[in-house]
């Protein structure tokens, strides 16, 4: 492929050259010879700063969003470096999100389990897809790691790539408020965008929770595409039903779901401690839904799910098979089982929402025994701290005991964040104990337990690493949970499983 050739598209205010190229990278220290560097300006940096870098390691040219061409290859100069990134990206991989129908779930909470969901229902109707998101990346039968709910569009071009390559032709994914500011999706177009909910969160980043929803709201109107054929809305949200206005405005068909009164609702609701059922009632049919899945909470993920894979034209006997083979998501509600005589969870909440959600779960779980809610939480560091009494006054309101500790520190002294939290957490009233050593915590907390209690580990959910300063340690919950009850005695034999 020459260089002007990856350029079709791109917002060029100059350019100069057209060498043969043979890939594409944004970080200099990837660079191999025969690549070009896309040089932007980032949140926290500014790629610019190692052009000379990146020819040194053989780059044949530069994309720039500065002020400067540099000397020697060749080279475009560009209004947004994001934005060519995104396009030169898809050029290079051969626009593969032509060949893959992309649906897009944007919301707080849910984004993950409701992703897991639509790609059960895919697989159950008989269709190859994809899913990128918070937990794992899956991709041409691969399961791969992580490292952002939503990557840069170089990684997800080269996702999309990878997996019409393989021959699938649906991608479900989770897309981040921080993406969508940031333009990692430019150029992607989705055919069904997916809104779950929105409470409090990421404020650190938005500032506001107008600024919040706004960023939220891209999904629906396009980024450098047109807006979504098929919008699908929480009608049970606020937010959901101005993006109901908006959505319609914008030419998309709107799908909405709720518990009741929405175009995908509920009859004859039943949510135990053993799993889910109900009528789900649609435009064209009433289809009986069980569900391993529990709590209201994902009623609501299930609503979700149901209503995209409509959207995308899947028939109801595979929307049920879909949902009831889908037995756990990492790190959602999910036990960790030594045999002990009380219950230990360990989910994601990491915000006040979340974990009223998870305790009232809990207290569900236990009422009929008259068992206790014991919590485990902290909250992150380097992010919107005045979201932490809220998380605190949360958790002691939703239990019976609190244990206070870390959650992914970062560059913030963990005693610092408890502070902060404990405001919260005195509020509520609730018996509580401070411990910054989240593993001295989780044992303190299984230690008081008693059957038929119910110890909740809240907020790394699927992690397996503890965030400090400007590295990580290895940290599962699940795994350090496993450990302490071995060591109380019981026989876990290593087996982690969901509730």
């Amino acid at each position: 492929m020459t260089f002007r050739d990856l350029l079709k598209g791109a917002e060029i205010l100059a350019s100069n050259g057209n060498p043969h190229v043979t890939g594409v990278e944004y970080d200099s220290r990837q660079v191999k010879p025969g690549d070009v560097f896309v040089a932007m300006k980032g949140e926290s940096s500014d790629g610019n700063r190692f052009v000379e870098q990146a020819i040194a390691a053989g780059a044949v040219a530069v994309i720039t969003d500065s002020d400067r061409a540099p000397a020697n290859v060749a080279w475009a100069r560009v209004a947004h470096g994001r934005r060519a990134l995104a396009v030169v990206s898809s050029n290079f991989h051969e626009h593969p999100t032509e060949k893959i129908a992309v649906t897009g779930i944007t919301g707080t909470n849910g984004k993950s389990t409701t992703a897991f969901l639509l790609e059960a229902i895919f697989h159950a109707a008989g269709r190859q897809s994809a899913l990128i998101g918070t937990i794992e990346y899956h991709v041409a039968g691969k399961v791969l790691p992580a490292p952002h709910t939503t990557p840069e569009s170089l990684e997800l071009q080269r996702l999309f790539h990878e997996s019409a390559a393989a021959g699938e032709t649906e991608a479900v994914m989770e897309v981040s408020s921080h993406a969508l500011a940031q333009e990692r999706t430019y150029g992607i177009p989705f055919d069904v965008g997916v809104f779950t909910n929105l409470t409090r969160d990421h404020l650190d980043y938005h500032g506001t929770m107008d600024e919040y929803f706004a960023a939220k709201r891209i999904l629906f109107s396009g980024c450098g595409t047109d807006n979504p054929r098929v919008a699908v809305l929480n009608a049970d949200d606020d937010y959901g039903l101005e993006l109901k206005k908006f959505s319609q405005n914008a030419g998309s068909d709107v799908i909405t779901y709720a518990i009741s009164g929405a175009d995908f609702h509920t009859s004859k609701l039943e949510v135990t401690a053993y799993g889910t059922r109900f009528q789900l009632i649609t435009p064209d049919d009433t289809v009986p839904l069980v569900s391993p899945l529990i709590g209201r909470v994902n009623v609501f993920n299930i609503l979700a799910a149901s209503a995209a894979a409509y959207a995308r034209g899947c028939p109801a006997e595979a929307i049920a098979d879909g949902i009831a083979k889908l037995a756990r998501v990492p790190g959602r509600f999910e036990r960790v089982d030594c045999g002990q005589p009380f219950t230990v969870v360990v989910d994601y909440a990491h915000t006040d929402d979340a974990l009223r959600n998870l305790t009232s779960l809990a207290r569900e779980f236990v009422k009929h025994d008259g068992g206790r809610v014991i919590t485990v939480f902290g909250c992150g560091g380097n992010r919107d701290r005045s979201k932490r009494p809220l998380m605190g006054e949360a958790a002691g309101r939703g239990s019976d005991f609190v244990v206070l500790t870390s959650d992914n520190p970062r560059n913030e002294s963990p005693l610092a964040i408890i502070n902060d939290a404990v405001v919260g957490v005195q509020r509520s009233g609730v018996k509580y104990t401070i411990e910054a050593d989240r593993r001295a915590a989780i044992q303190i907390a299984l230690g008081a337990a008693r059957s038929p209690d119910i110890v909740l580990l809240a907020g790394k959910g699927h992690e397996k690493v503890q965030i400090v300063g400007s590295g990580s340690v290895v940290f599962d919950d699940r795994q350090v949970a496993t450990e302490i009850l071995r060591e109380l005695g019981y026989d876990c034999g290593g087996v982690v499983k969901s509730a």
